[in-house]
């Protein structure tokens, strides 16, 4: 997970109160992160450096769990995440075609996020809703039964 933003200047107050609230508690450092993600989307270079000064915790610590837990994410993501399921029940049912339509219309790769920030792409392997099949979750939606050309729409349509 390679990061591939340049230093950004971001406000860093909210990420101070945040380890403030964590402020002596062990085991304090993910819990840290997850918030400071939630409030910036993504976790910036100026945020790991800072959450590593304020804990007195090394740089390559702070990154080195980054960059070990999936949920942690170092570039800028999408107002929304479309999460594509190609587990067997979906793939079977047609996932890599949708697959194919929505990189070629949304002009990025899966894994990729679109040049306005607006839609992130990602697959995944099962939602556990196989009987929906194929299936995808734009954001906490479900959207079931989806064709290879109603996916494409579905997006558009997004605000």
């Amino acid at each position: 997970m390679a990061c591939q933003c340049e230093f950004e200047e971001v406000d860093l107050a909210p990420l101070d109160a945040i380890i403030d609230d964590w402020r002596g508690k062990k085991g304090s450092l993910i819990p840290i992160l997850q918030r400071a993600q939630e409030h910036y989307g993504y976790l910036p270079r100026a945020v790991i450096q800072h959450v590593a000064k304020r804990t007195k915790t090394p740089p390559n610590k702070v990154f080195g769990v980054v960059t070990f837990y999936s949920q942690f994410y170092l570039n800028r993501r999408g107002k929304y995440i479309v999460r594509q399921c190609d587990g067997t029940a979906c793939h079977i049912r047609g996932s890599g075609k949708i697959i194919d339509s929505v990189e070629r219309e949304l002009g990025i790769k899966v894994g990729e996020t679109t040049p306005d920030y607006k839609i992130t792409y990602e697959v995944v392997y099962c939602l556990g809703s196989c009987g929906l099949a194929p299936v995808a979750v734009v954001n906490d939606r479900f959207v079931g039964r989806i064709g290879v050309d109603e996916m494409p729409r579905v997006l558009k349509e997004l605000p």
